[in-house]
């Protein structure tokens, strides 16, 4: 008799572990599943990409504007992309310094003025703000330093229904020149 009374609790015992580890499995699939849900229900809202072909294909952005001109500083793709369809179309791409991981170049468009991608580099201090002509308009030019008193630039215009915006870790003239080469990604 004892030993049936072994067996049952060793019996016992190893449903019980079954049992835990079912319950265990169950919620894992469970906190997983709702992990997973509002990215399938919010798809066009902020969050990352792995390129500029990504976010053209699956946010459907028909003007996605990127440079062509790129200085051998900078690296490409982009280290980091977000992109939007709603409220507005939005996207930030973040490029890096060729062989380092500090960001150099923040690119964004948005087809609203509420957006900002200021939040990689920051002008701490703006020592000149002029209109600049540029390509078939004015842009607004602002140059000043960042942390670390770093030579900085900013660049914004208007390019169809966006608002383009492009802040460099260098004095404005590579800016620029990245700027003017800016072109839509056709279908």
């Amino acid at each position: 008799m004892s030993y049936d009374r072994e067996v049952n609790a060793v019996r016992s015992r190893a449903y019980g572990f079954l049992y835990f580890l079912l319950t265990v499995a169950a919620v894992i699939i469970v906190l997983k599943t709702l992990n997973w849900l509002p990215l399938v229900l919010q798809q066009d809202t902020m969050r990352r990409y792995g390129s500029v072909e990504e976010v053209k294909a699956k946010l459907n952005i028909k003007d996605l504007y990127v440079p062509t001109y790129f200085p051998q500083s900078i690296t490409w793709p982009p280290s980091e992309i977000l992109a939007q369809a709603k409220p507005y179309p939005a996207v930030l791409m973040v490029f890096n310094q060729a062989g380092k991981r500090d960001v150099a170049l923040v690119i964004s468009q948005t087809a609203s003025g509420a957006f900002s991608g200021n939040e990689f580099i920051k002008l701490i201090k703006i020592t000149e703000t002029v209109p600049y002509h540029f390509k078939d308009g004015t842009a607004l030019l602002e140059v000043g330093t960042c942390k670390n008193d770093e030579p900085c630039s900013r660049l914004s215009w208007t390019e169809g229904s966006y608002r383009l915006t492009a802040v460099m870790k260098s004095p404005p003239f590579e800016l620029i020149r990245i700027a003017e080469s800016m072109e839509s990604m056709l279908h």
